[in-house]
């Protein structure tokens, strides 16, 4: 096969940490390990496919022993960048190191801010605190559907989240209403706007919907999907992928519902890509599970993404590359209900590999933007240290 029918397929399972970074105790995450901690937790996980992979041997992992040759090539990524949200970790993943964090508002917004929201709103907002989602709907829905006053709420991540019910605010107004809010926010250099629809009543409970829609700040330099389509390669994405790099590079995508969803996309997206990247974003372990504290929940994502694996080896041409990464930690056995800033996996194999390799502790989650940047031969991604020779491919 020649270089330019080469295709990629990426996908990170959000929020599913190795353990804790060297740095992680100025972040209050010295304690997190996801994937250790929800294996334990519930007694041993079954990962028959990713401990074929290599995942065994990366970390203590109950009921997913390392193996004495793994199949696939293996090792662990290390944030350069700071923070541990989702858009810092996808930059990176992608190419970007940030030297500089987002703004975070672990008190709330600023008063000149929350009065210059108020006045594109037409009304003073709710809330203006720290929050889950979903309590914050308890807190405050009921209000919101009497008023009409949007709920204004962040979390220990750069964002701007606006709640409104769909009866109360349609998801096209409150679209909206973000798009002018991020005029807004790019002055207190904050990451995302983000629209939090919902439905429901306070007799039955309110719920959010699968309508969320980010507003993100652009990348400020090249990734890994802009230098890939200037070189007329597809980039195909499945997920949340398209709101966290604001669409720059990215030839067309798919929006999820939940994992099972993804998945299924992820093959018809497969199936219909020539020549290229599918970057795949499973938010279930992140959003229903990690921060929902949901240790069950998560264990259980994990084993079913794992038995759906052979399904997408099915697919795959002999020559093609499957990527298994994540973006941060969400363990959900430690205090509060936030990213945790962890180590990643880095899983990398493909039908011609003719024997798995380690690939120990990497300096940056942009070792994955170079390794795919030199399997496709395109120039441009200007971080990390790729381990293209390790595969022989």
């Amino acid at each position: 096969m020649t270089m330019d029918g080469r295709r990629a397929v990426w996908i990170v399972l959000d929020g599913v940490g190795l353990g804790a970074l060297p740095d992680a105790k100025d972040y209050g995450d010295e304690d997190a390990a996801t994937l250790p901690h929800v294996a334990k937790a519930c007694g041993g996980l079954n990962l028959p496919n990713m401990q074929r992979l290599g995942m065994g041997n990366l970390a203590d992992i109950e009921g997913v022993p390392p193996l004495a040759k793994p199949s696939g090539a293996y090792g662990r990524l290390a944030e350069r960048s700071a923070g541990k949200d989702s858009i810092v970790g996808h930059w990176e993943l992608a190419g970007v190191v940030l030297d500089q964090p987002f703004a975070t508002y672990p008190q709330g917004f600023p008063e000149k801010l929350v009065a210059e929201f108020a006045k594109i709103a037409g009304v003073q907002p709710l809330g203006n605190v720290p929050a889950g989602g979903i309590s914050v709907l308890k807190e405050y829905g009921a209000e919101h559907v009497k008023t009409a006053r949007p709920i204004l709420y962040t979390s220990v991540a750069s964002v701007f989240q606006i709640a409104a019910h769909e009866e109360v605010i349609p998801p096209e107004s409150l679209y909206k209403l973000c798009q002018a809010a991020k005029t807004l926010t790019d002055e207190y250099n904050i990451a995302r706007v983000i629209a939090r629809p919902f439905t429901g009543s306070e007799q039955q409970g309110f719920r959010r919907t699968p309508r969320r829609k980010d507003f993100p700040t652009p990348p400020p330099q090249a990734t890994l999907l802009e230098c890939m389509t200037a070189k007329d390669y597809t980039v195909s994405t499945v997920g949340k992928i398209y709101d966290l790099f604001a669409g720059r590079g990215i030839s067309r995508s798919t929006t999820t519902v939940d994992n099972s969803d993804g998945m299924s996309k992820t093959l018809a997206e497969l199936d219909a890509l020539d020549k290229g990247l599918l970057m795949v974003n499973l938010i279930d372990f992140d959003m229903a599970y990690g921060h929902r504290n949901d240790v069950v929940g998560f264990g259980r994502a994990l084993e079913e993404f794992d038995a759906w694996l052979p399904r997408l080896y099915g697919r795959m041409r002999p020559d093609d590359l499957l990527v298994i990464s994540a973006d941060h930690g969400c363990d959900p056995t430690t205090p509060g209900s936030d990213h945790t800033r962890e180590y990643v996996p880095a899983l990398v194999w493909s039908k011609s590999m003719q024997v798995g390799a380690e690939l120990g502790d990497r300096q940056s989650f942009a070792d994955l933007a170079a390794t795919l940047a030199a399997y496709f031969t395109v120039p441009g991604v200007v971080s990390g240290a790729s381990f293209i020779d390790e595969l022989r491919l």
